[in-house]
C-alpha cells in the first residue's frame, strides 16, 4: 500500500519490532511505516495516540526512550523527540495544549513544552507536601503555562497512565502495589483522588493490589479499572468513600486490557488466555464474551459510534468483533509481528471513503501476476500445439455419440 494510501486505514497497530502498522480492513491490508526504515526490536512500540490534530497526527512511543510524530494523512513520520527521564518503557503518551505528556513505568511523570529549545535543563519537579507550605503554587501555574516542563513521582510500578477525554490536564495512573491516583496537571502536585485498598480478605490478609488498565466514565467524574487479580472496579472521586463502589470479578485469569463499550455502561476486557468479556458497570454482572483470540489480550478500544470492537494479542493476528447481536467476528488479519497497542479510527463512513481508491487503476502487483499467468498459457501452447486440436476432435466425438436417434454399435 502507497503512503498515499494511509488514510484509509482504518486501525494502525504498533510492534514489538518497531513497525507501525496500518491496517486496510475492508481489503484485508496491511502497510508498514518505519522511522528508520529497518525493523528493531530497541525500538518497539510501546504506545500510542491521537495527537493535536485529531486522526491525521499520531504520537508514537518507542521503546528507545523516543517519541515520534507520524502523519497518517501523508504516511511519513515528520519528527521525533527524545523524552529521557526514569527506567522501563512508556506507560502512557497523551497531548495538551500543544504539550506532550509521558510516564514510563518507574513511575516519572514529564509534561514537555512544544518547542525543543524552550525546554529548561533541569525538570521543574515537586516534592509531596503542602504546596503554600513551599511556596510554589503560583510558581506552578505558571511554570505550566510559559511551557516548562513539570515531573511528578507518581509511583513505582506503573502499568497505565490514562488522559481524561473530557478534560485533557487531568490524567490516572496506576500499577502493580500501585493504587489508583487522579492528577490534575493545573491544579496541585498532590494528586486530586487516590484510592483506598479494599478491605482484607475472609483470612484478614491483605489484598494485593494490580491496577493494569483505566477508563474514564463519559458526563461522570467515575472511573473503572481492571485488575492482575481478574477484578473490575469502579471508584467515584465525588463519594465519601475511597474505596470502589462496585466490584465485579471475571475468570480466574490476570485481566491486561479493558475498553468503555459505545454506550459507556459496560466495558469490554480481556485477559492473559485470549478471553473477552463485557462486564455492566451498573450491576456488575455478565453481559457476553466474545471468542476467537489465541493469545493474551495487548490492546483493546471500540468504536465510539459502531458497535465494533478492535483487539490484538500475542497472536499476531488484529481482530476486529461485533459487540451487539449478532455478536460475532467480522473481520480477521494477520499481521507477522507481536502486537503491543492499537488506535481504531473512529470515522463512521468506512465504506464511502473507500470509493476513491476501489475506482483506481489496478495495483503493479495485479498487472504483472496477470502477465505472468498470460505468459505461462502461451508458453504452453506453443510447447503443445495439437492440444487444442485433440480437445475439439474429443468434443465432435462425444456429440456425434450423443446425437437424437443415433443407436449404440
Amino acid at each position: 500500500m502507497a503512503a498515499s494510501g494511509a488514510r484509509w486505514n482504518h486501525v494502525w497497530v504498533g510492534t514489538e519490532t518497531g513497525i507501525l502498522k496500518g491496517v486496510n480492513l475492508q481489503r484485508k491490508q496491511a502497510a508498514n511505516f518505519t522511522a528508520t526504515g529497518q525493523p528493531r526490536r530497541e525500538e518497539a512500540v510501546t504506545a500510542l495516540c491521537w495527537g493535536a490534530g485529531g486522526e491525521t497526527q499520531i504520537l508514537v512511543g518507542c521503546a528507545d526512550g523516543m517519541v515520534r510524530h507520524f502523519n497518517a494523512e501523508e504516511g511519513t513520520f515528520q519528527g521525533q523527540r527524545h523524552c529521557p527521564g526514569g527506567e522501563g518503557t512508556f506507560r502512557g503518551l497523551a497531548e495538551v495544549d500543544g504539550k506532550l505528556i509521558t510516564c514510563v513505568d518507574s513511575g516519572v511523570l514529564r509534561v514537555w513544552c512544544d518547542n525543543e529549545e524552550e525546554t529548561s535543563p533541569e525538570p521543574v519537579s515537586f516534592p509531596s507536601g503542602d504546596r503554600e507550605r513551599w511556596g510554589l503554587g503560583q510558581e506552578l501555574d505558571e511554570g505550566f503555562m510559559r511551557g516548562k516542563l513539570l515531573e511528578l513521582k507518581v509511583g513505582p510500578g506503573v502499568c497505565k497512565m490514562r488522559q481524561d477525554p473530557a478534560h485533557p490536564h487531568v490524567v490516572a495512573t496506576g500499577g502493580k502495589e500501585n493504587a489508583l491516583k487522579v492528577w490534575d496537571l493545573q491544579g496541585s502536585e498532590e494528586p486530586v483522588f487516590r484510592a483506598k485498598n479494599v478491605r482484607n480478605d475472609w483470612l484478614d490478609l491483605r489484598v494485593p493490589i494490580w491496577e493494569q488498565d483505566i477508563q474514564f466514565l463519559p458526563d461522570s467524574k467515575k472511573l473503572v479499572t481492571c485488575t492482575g487479580y481478574h477484578q473490575v472496579r469502579v471508584y467515584d472521586p465525588a463519594s465519601p468513600q475511597r474505596r470502589p463502589v462496585l466490584e465485579a470479578t471475571y475468570g480466574e485469569y490476570p485481566l491486561t486490557a479493558m475498553t468503555l463499550t459505545p454506550g459507556g455502561n459496560s466495558v469490554i476486557v480481556g485477559n492473559t488466555h485470549g478471553q473477552l468479556a463485557e462486564i455492566d458497570l451498573r450491576q456488575g454482572r455478565l453481559l457476553g464474551c466474545l471468542k476467537g483470540l489465541a493469545g493474551s489480550v495487548r490492546a483493546l478500544q471500540c468504536h465510539p459510534s459502531k458497535p465494533l470492537l478492535a483487539s490484538c494479542s500475542l497472536d499476531r493476528v488484529l481482530r476486529v468483533h461485533r459487540i451487539r447481536n449478532p455478536r460475532g467476528l467480522e473481520h480477521k488479519v494477520y499481521l507477522k509481528s507481536r502486537l503491543n497497542c492499537l488506535l481504531l479510527s473512529g470515522r463512521d463512513n468506512w465504506e464511502e471513503d473507500l470509493q476513491e481508491p476501489q475506482e483506481s487503476k489496478a495495483s503493479p502487483e495485479d498487472t504483472e501476476t496477470d502477465e505472468l499467468w498470460a505468459s505461462l498459457e502461451a508458453a504452453a501452447k506453443r510447447k503443445h500445439p495439437d492440444n487444442g486440436q485433440s480437445q475439439r476432435a474429443l468434443q465432435a466425438r462425444h456429440r456425434k455419440k450423443k446425437r437424437p436417434g443415433s443407436s449404440s454399435p
